[in-house]
């Protein structure tokens, strides 16, 4: 069997891209996240991966792959057997085996050794995103397999990357984690939705995860890098309810990558405030000492349940659409005076909601 090493991209390799599970019985989940988007057809797709409790046996074991596809269409499949997961604890690269022939523990596979062996099931890496899963009840499936080049990860290019939650992120007391893994890429192959052949070239890609034993009460996330004639932008914000020891606690960041240089608001340096309905606008401010950054995300679609893992397992506690309007504005301050550097808009924007308690508009100033 020919197998080759993970692809190692020093240059833009965040923390927190290898698999945090410690091979104890804690309870345990790890979620990874890959998105494409095809500014052509205004349509994105959007996998996500999960593991939960790896170390088996558990009410919860098992892991599954989720697809959000064109028009915000869903597709699920579980794989119950953990032993079938494979994780890189050093770089970024998963995979979990459904349907093989093979007789060997699971592991990364040249792209036509994966899809002459393995039936069902998916691999992923920084440059790779590639599977095939079928739902059993409507026979519906998606074949998929490309290649991404990162542009930016999560801080300055040619720089040293950041953890999305600083250096909180690297202690169990804050959980879950979550890490922007890349904010911009681009990203060429093909997709089988349904028989439906989508083929593409250097289209924007996106990559984040999360991981821990705790989970968050509840959550909004906003996410584009598709705007309108600002090819070399890409945001990423959001903001949850979390545990911490014995209080709860509410945070929310903005991240946002232009021209080759990161502007993080994020609440040890910036004023970061909220208003998100329960469904339909989210609304974000943030002031630190050198700039300021708005954003308003709406949508009039009803959005797609989605399942996420939570302290009873995956279960749907989510919905997103991933064809949101965004409008955003960046100024820089000087003294009194601020002055516009960036002014965009989307309509092909991440929205989503999860958690419980969404019956009023969360505000935070």
């Amino acid at each position: 069997m020919l197998t080759i090493p993970l692809n190692f991209l020093q240059s833009t390799q965040t923390p927190h891209s290898g698999y945090h599970w410690d091979g104890t019985s804690r309870r345990f989940f790890e979620g990874w996240y890959y998105r494409i988007t095809l500014p052509e057809i205004e349509q994105t797709f959007a996998f996500m991966y999960s593991i939960e409790d790896p170390i088996g046996g558990k009410p919860h074991s098992g892991g599954a792959a989720q697809i959000l596809g064109p028009d915000d269409e869903y597709l699920c499949r579980t794989f119950p057997d953990v032993k079938k997961f494979w994780g890189s604890r050093d770089v970024l690269g998963l995979g979990h085996w459904g349907k093989t022939d093979l007789q060997i523990a699971p592991l990364y596979l040249l792209p036509a050794e994966f899809e002459h062996h393995v039936q069902e099931g998916y691999q992923a890496t920084a440059t790779l995103n590639q599977g095939i899963i079928r739902e059993l009840a409507t026979n519906n499936y998606c074949r998929w397999e490309y290649e991404i080049q990162p542009i930016y990860g999560w801080g300055n290019k040619n720089s040293i990357q950041q953890s999305t939650a600083g250096w909180l992120s690297f202690s169990q007391i804050f959980e879950p984690g979550w890490q922007i893994l890349m904010a911009h890429g681009l990203a060429s192959g093909k997709i089988d939705w349904n028989g439906k052949i989508y083929e593409f070239t250097n289209v924007p890609a996106y990559g984040e995860k999360n991981w821990g034993g705790a989970f968050p009460q509840k959550w909004f996330w906003i996410n584009c890098n598709c705007f309108e004639g600002e090819p070399d932008l890409a945001l990423t914000a959001g903001g949850g309810r979390r545990g911490v020891l014995w209080w709860m606690e509410s945070v929310a960041m903005i991240g946002l990558h232009y021209q080759d240089k990161f502007y993080e608001f994020v609440p040890w340096n910036s004023q970061v405030d909220w208003e998100i309905q329960p469904w339909a606008r989210w609304q974000m401010k943030a002031t630190n000492s050198n700039y300021e950054i708005e954003l308003t995300g709406t949508t009039d679609l009803a959005g797609t349940p989605l399942r996420a893992p939570t302290a009873e397992g995956l279960r749907y506690c989510c919905r997103d659409t991933m064809q949101g309007k965004l409008t955003l504005e960046l100024r820089e301050i000087n003294g009194r005076k601020s002055q516009i550097i960036l002014k965009a808009e989307s309509f092909l924007c991440g929205l989503e909601v999860g958690g419980g308690s969404w019956h009023n508009v969360w505000q935070s100033r």
